[in-house]
């Protein structure tokens, strides 16, 4: 009798110690999540967004810009947009500026510019470690971590191309691997998967669920996971997070396809945040 007693203190604790790590780990993720978003440079700094016009787009200070700017000097230069090229002139030199790449800065003043491109559009992307957005962040609502949302799914390898629509109204064909088959409330539920670059050893999910619009971002969320393993991988729903656009209007997120709306309530990861 004392021996069962023990073993069953045993195995509480064993569970109570389980239980306790995975809380740590969910609480550790949130806390690098809110850090990157606060960070200099985080998503809360994004505190504009200029589409460039074939020829020069003058910027600076100055409010008659074409890209008008809260710090520097009122004329700071110029970026020209000539067949899908953009140059900036700054301080007396020129130079090809990368789209799309964190590398790849214009600095003015406290500010960082850089080039994005949206379909046939490029634009400009201004960061300001002063936003507006970073001063009134207010933190994240979460709900209470569930280890039952934490789900082992199994991959099914069916590479193709799936349609992914944009903020902007612009939809692009990504690479999808596969989908993840898994159970929650009792219902059979895929995920389809995209890889945002060639080589990326996570997979990319952008899903909705019947808390979308409700308790969570109107436009969906994101998640991500390792790569298929033994023909497996796991989605921790507890670690499904908002997109950019919730804490910038100047972000231009990808919105769910319509394989990746869920027909159950996934009452884990963030609630929704208004910016």
């Amino acid at each position: 009798m004392i021996a069962t007693r023990l073993l069953i203190v045993l195995l509480a604790g064993m569970a109570m110690a389980a239980v306790t790590t995975y809380q740590s780990e969910i609480a550790e993720w949130r806390g690098v999540r809110e850090a990157a978003l606060k960070a200099d440079g985080g998503w809360l700094t994004v505190a504009g967004l200029f589409w460039l016009h074939e020829g020069a787009n003058p910027f600076g200070k100055d409010a008659s810009s074409d890209i008008a700017l809260p710090d520097g000097p009122a004329q700071a230069g110029v970026f020209e947009l000539h067949n899908g090229k953009v140059t900036v002139t700054l301080d007396g030199a020129t130079r090809e500026v990368v789209h799309d790449s964190a590398a790849d800065v214009v600095k003015v003043g406290r500010l960082s510019l850089f080039t994005i491109k949206r379909g046939d559009r490029f634009g400009i992307r201004l960061k300001d470690p002063d936003s507006q957005y970073r001063h009134e962040f207010h933190g994240i609502e979460y709900f209470p971590a569930s280890e039952p949302y934490r789900v082992t799914a199994k991959f099914v390898s069916e590479p193709r191309k799936i349609p992914i629509l944009n903020i902007l109204g612009q939809t692009e064909d990504s690479e999808c691997p596969g989908y993840a088959v898994f159970h929650l409330h009792g219902k059979e539920l895929r995920l389809y998967p995209i890889i945002e670059e060639p080589g990326d050893k996570q997979l990319f999910y952008i899903f909705r669920d019947q808390t979308t619009g409700k308790e969570t971002y109107g436009a969906g969320r994101f998640l991500y996971s390792d790569l298929p393993k033994d023909g497996e991988v796991v989605l921790d729903f507890n670690k499904a997070y908002n997109p950019p656009c919730a804490f910038t209007p100047y972000a231009t997120c990808p919105l769910p396809p319509k394989e990746n709306h869920l027909a159950v309530r996934v009452e884990a990861g963030e609630k929704k945040y208004g910016h």
